[in-house]
């Protein structure tokens, strides 16, 4: 398999995602989740998804699709595309599938994942992580992950606005 091959294997719809999820849970591996925009990669990102990789068997990303950004972010987000954030996200060795999804928030596909544990940044309170209900219901952790402090795609779109 070629590595450009390699990489898109790791972008799947959810009809994939169905039948991958059985043949993962048959054979017992440790699901965590988690999901985000994603739209400029920073180095918070990289250490964010590293340490969510580093509490299971496999790393899966819901990827908020472009209309999604847009609702959340407004006008003139995401910066990259779907695709393009999808292939980066990709190209991690420490991710293993991208499923981008349209609606605001994950929850949906949460209900289809059913992950072992959920994972998000240190900015949320637990209980309002949202699929925290689905998760701890079936015995499942829900995490955060402190931020790396000064890194935010945010401020980097404020540090180009303001040259």
């Amino acid at each position: 398999m070629e590595q450009i091959d390699r990489l898109n294997s790791k972008i799947i719809n959810k009809v994939e995602l169905e039948r991958l999820l059985a043949r993962l849970r048959f054979l017992g591996k440790k699901i965590v989740f988690t999901n985000g925009c994603f739209d400029i990669i920073h180095r918070g990102h990289i250490e964010y998804l590293m340490k969510a990789y580093e509490l299971g068997d496999l790393l899966f990303i819901g990827l908020n699709s472009d209309s999604s950004v847009r609702k959340l972010k407004g006008e003139g987000r995401p910066v990259q595309d779907q695709e393009a954030r999808a292939r980066i996200l990709a190209s991690m060795f420490f991710v293993d599938y991208i499923v981008i999804f349209d609606e605001e928030t994950p929850y949906n596909l949460i209900k289809i994942v059913q992950p072992d544990i959920l994972v998000k940044g240190g900015d949320y309170e637990i209980k309002a992580i949202v699929g925290n209900d689905i998760v701890t219901k079936k015995g499942g952790r829900v995490l955060t992950i402190p931020f790396v402090q000064g890194y935010s795609t945010s401020s980097i779109i404020n540090k180009m606005d303001n040259k």
